[in-house]
């Protein structure tokens, strides 16, 4: 009895694992468990694995710019010289006009009209300091603003040169407000709240630069119309009260750039006591954040395209603290005339008031802008390409943009202008109708009165006749 009873269980636990054998498989055929048993359709065979591009030759690459060719013919001597003395005679540019054109391959000048003799540049002038920026210091470098400790629960921002400055954050893409005050807040904020500070004092240090923030040589009606801001270590938006080409500028850029930061920590949790006051960080002061601006060639590149008289004026001041030179007027416009003498500009009957050509005095021959445009489109001269290429172009980009838009020269010169009143001048490169690079300078400082419409004209109709000059 108990023996049958055994063999009752023992079949009863064989057809329970059958039938548990059988409920799975039946799971695994629909693929509700994992298993090897399916009734889904069998897939199509597998595509064969890409080969990578790698393993392919490349196709030659086709330049979408051709290389000058230097067996393209130079323009006729004679012929130019008879366009030159066209320009220099003309009435419109006045009695004193100082014009050279050259071969950018050679460096031969074709054709020119008292080149060696001095005349006022107005903003032709900003190509001393472009050059002598990129050549002495290279276009990696970058000026940063800084937040160190002070005495007690005091902070100091710290200028570095940088007047673009963003008011919220920073712009990586953008050179005008690159670096960012609500970054810079962002990062002392952190700081100071892991110190359990959420209230200090606000102390500003712009005495990077030295002397007058404004030019003794600037006409009194230039700085109210907007045209350039007090040149200070530190600043928003170049000192913009406003939108607009030239609009009004803060008297005050640091102070008005230390209250805007002062915001910018409030936002951030760290509150400021009382007004933002000027003072002198101590060296070795522990630093709490920084933030960078565009690198310099971006800055170069900026002020030439705009013709950006303070931007340009702070870059003169970082090339005289690199030559150890005060960086004042006078210190900058000595430090960025010796930097281009050592790049091998002839300087002679040349010299400087200020780096933007805006004051009354400065003096610079044709021959010298030549010898910098040269230096400029030179390929043993690397860094200095940002300067020919930072240039407005025609018809384009920047003070060109609205000059040559209906000629044939269109797209064709790259040139830096200068206007003052009784001053017209452009400086710059141009292909001629066979695709020979020319370089050309024309300075007029003597112009009528009537305003740049009339001297403008005479000069661009010069320039367009080298861009569509043979010249056989």
């Amino acid at each position: 009895m108990e023996m049958a009873s055994g063999w009752r269980v023992a079949g009863t636990a064989v057809l329970v694992v059958v039938l548990g054998l059988g409920a799975y498989a039946t799971a695994d055929a629909y693929d509700l468990v994992p298993g090897v048993l399916t009734l889904a359709p069998v897939p199509e065979p597998a595509a064969p694995f890409p080969t990578a591009p790698g393993a392919v030759e490349a196709a030659d690459v086709t330049s979408a710019l051709t290389t000058l060719d230097p067996q393209v013919p130079v323009p006729d001597v004679a012929t130019l010289q008879a366009k030159v003395d066209a320009l220099a005679a003309d009435s419109r540019l006045g009695a004193t006009v100082g014009v050279v054109v050259a071969d950018q391959l050679t460096g031969e000048v074709l054709a020119s009209h008292l080149p060696d003799e001095g005349r006022t540049p107005a903003s032709t002038a900003k190509l001393v300091t472009a050059v002598a920026a990129l050549g002495t210091l290279g276009g990696d470098l970058t000026l940063d603003t800084r937040v160190v400790r002070g005495d007690g629960d005091t902070i100091v921002l710290v200028g570095g040169g940088d007047m673009m400055l963003a008011a919220g954050a920073g712009d990586p893409d953008a050179v005008n407000g690159h670096a960012g005050l609500a970054d810079l807040a962002a990062q002392v904020a952190q700081t100071l709240q892991l110190e359990g500070l959420t209230s200090v004092r606000l102390a500003f240090d712009d005495s990077l630069f030295t002397g007058p923030s404004l030019s003794p040589r600037w006409d009194t009606s230039d700085i109210a119309a907007g045209y350039v801001a007090p040149v200070t270590a530190l600043a928003v938006d170049i000192a913009q009260m406003s939108e607009g080409e030239y609009p009004p500028r803060y008297a005050d850029p640091s102070l008005q750039a230390a209250q805007t930061f002062a915001a910018r920590l409030a936002e951030a949790g760290v509150s400021v006591q009382g007004t933002p006051t000027r003072a002198t960080a101590s060296d070795g002061a522990l630093e709490l954040g920084v933030v960078h601006s565009a690198t310099l060639d971006k800055v170069v590149h900026h002020f030439l395209d705009h013709s950006d008289n303070t931007i340009t004026e702070v870059v003169s001041r970082v090339v005289a603290i690199d030559a150890g030179l005060p960086a004042s007027f006078e210190g900058a416009s000595q430090a960025v005339m010796h930097a281009v003498q050592t790049l091998g500009a002839d300087t002679t009957g040349s010299s400087l008031v200020d780096a933007s050509g805006l004051g009354d005095g400065s003096v610079l021959t044709p021959s010298l802008l030549l010898d910098l445009l040269r230096l400029s489109t030179d390929p043993a001269q690397p860094l200095l390409r940002e300067v020919a290429t930072g240039m407005p172009i025609a018809g384009l980009t920047g003070t060109l943009a609205e000059r040559y838009t209906d000629s044939t020269a269109r797209g064709l010169v790259r040139a830096k202008t200068g206007s003052l009143p009784g001053v017209t001048s452009l400086a710059g490169t141009v292909l001629d109708a066979d695709r020979r690079q020319l370089i050309f300078v024309v300075i007029a400082d003597q112009t009528p009165a009537g305003g740049q419409w009339a001297p403008r004209s005479a000069i661009d109709a010069f320039v367009i006749d080298l861009a569509g000059c043979g010249c056989r």
